[in-house]
């Protein structure tokens, strides 16, 4: 599994790309993720829902209300009735009838040229196989090498590694979540590979304890040069911006 970190980062900053580009184009399509490998990204960072019929679709809340011309909840709807939604019109006319994505397709598309941070959505004690849906296509796709697999959901994340436990996962949270999820973490004692946390709940001290634990950090969502340049000094491994074309000319000079 550090064999896999390591190759992954090779003692440089990390940029993802926060849904793809997309602060360019709308969020978790395939145009975005094409976009942020155009402008260099070294990944891109992606949130997988579970279809009623199995799939593993992208999308990033519960509901596909915010970003497509349709309503109601991801997990209570096929692919085929997901697929049938215009997800490009809300951010620009020129976008107009992009669909939304599953898995598979964004690996198809991208998967080679950049690295995969996959969130799974997820906000129950049990699980509606989302974790298996997710594993299950990283397999097929033989990209266990080239994916991170993240959740605020400890509990996804056990079920995942319990799964496919190859692959490397990272913690995601932020300050002030209803739910501690940071002492849920510590109750189920989950080995994990990285922790992204938002990125203001960073400073030389907590660097200080990840990098003694062992963490790779991920931190989000990041798109002020200024500030990525601090993180970057501070030792973060991944930085994930709406803008992977801003964030690479600040840390690189691209």
């Amino acid at each position: 599994m550090q064999s896999i970190v390591d190759a992954m980062y090779k003692n440089r900053t990390l940029v993802f790309g926060h849904r793809g580009a997309s602060a360019y184009a709308p969020m978790n399509t395939i145009p975005a993720y094409e976009l942020a490998a155009e402008q260099g990204a070294d990944g891109i960072e992606l949130d997988v829902h579970r279809s009623k019929d199995g799939h593993a679709v992208i999308v990033h809340d519960f509901t596909v209300d915010h970003t497509t011309d349709g309503s109601g909840r991801v997990d209570a709807m096929t692919l085929a009735e997901l697929k049938a939604l215009d997800a490009g019109s809300w951010f620009g006319e020129s976008f107009k009838n992009i669909r939304l994505p599953t898995l598979g397709e964004v690996f198809e598309a991208v998967g080679q040229r950049v690295f995969v941070n996959v969130e799974i959505k997820s906000e129950s004690l049990t699980t509606d196989g989302v974790e298996q849906v997710v594993a299950d296509v990283i397999a097929h796709h033989h990209m266990q090498q080239r994916v991170i697999v993240s959740s605020f959901n400890p509990l996804a994340l056990q079920r995942f590694r319990g799964i496919l436990p190859d692959v490397p996962i990272g913690f995601l949270y932020a300050p002030n979540m209803p739910v501690d999820i940071q002492a849920l973490m510590r109750q189920i004692g989950l080995p994990h590979e990285a922790r992204h946390p938002y990125h203001g709940m960073i400073d030389s001290a907590y660097m200080a304890w990840a990098k003694g634990e062992g963490y790779r950090v991920n931190t989000w969502t990041v798109n002020d040069p200024i500030r990525a340049v601090e993180l970057r000094d501070l030792g973060v491994d991944g930085i994930i911006t709406d803008k992977p074309d801003v964030m690479l000319k600040a840390l690189r000079g691209a």
